[in-house]
C-alpha cells in the first residue's frame, strides 16, 4: 500500500509538528507569547483589536492542531494495532483477537466481559493452587 506524495508528505509534517509541540522550549515559547501580548495590552489601551489579536491567533493554532495531532495518533494507533496483531499471530493466544478494533461498541463490550470472567477463572485457580495442601512446602 503506497501513500501519495502529498499523504507522505502531510504524514512527515504532522509527526514533526505533534513533535515539536509537545518539547518543553515550544511550552515557554508559547508562555513568553502569552506575558507580550498581555504586556503589550496598556500600549494598545487594552483595545479590542489588542484582544482580536490573542484570540484569533489561539483559535487558528488550536483549529490547525486539532488535524496534525489527530492524524499522528491515528498512525501510532494503526502502527501499535499492527504490532499487536502480529504478536498475537505468532503467539498461542487465539486469532479472533486480530481485528477486533473494527467490531462495534456493543461485540467490544461482549468480549471485554467475556475476557474478564476467563481472567477472574484463571486468577480462582491460581488462588487455590496456592492454598492447596499439595503445594504446602515441607
Amino acid at each position: 500500500m503506497r501513500m501519495s506524495k502529498k499523504a507522505k508528505f502531510f504524514s512527515s509534517f504532522a509527526t514533526a509538528v505533534a513533535d515539536l509541540s509537545g518539547k518543553p522550549a515550544t511550552f515557554v515559547a508559547a508562555v513568553a507569547i502569552v506575558v507580550i501580548w498581555a504586556v503589550s495590552g496598556p500600549f494598545f489601551g487594552y483595545s479590542e483589536t489588542w484582544q482580536l489579536v490573542i484570540n484569533t491567533g489561539t483559535t487558528i493554532i488550536t483549529f490547525l492542531m486539532v488535524f496534525v495531532l489527530q492524524n499522528s495518533q491515528n498512525r501510532d494507533g494503526k502502527a501499535l494495532q499492527a504490532k499487536l496483531d502480529e504478536l498475537i499471530l505468532t503467539s498461542q493466544a487465539a486469532n479472533k483477537f486480530v481485528g477486533i478494533e473494527k467490531l462495534d461498541e456493543q461485540e467490544l463490550r461482549e468480549m471485554s466481559k467475556t475476557l474478564a470472567a476467563k481472567a477472574e477463572c484463571v486468577e480462582d485457580k491460581a488462588d487455590e493452587k496456592a492454598v492447596s495442601p499439595n503445594n504446602a512446602v515441607a
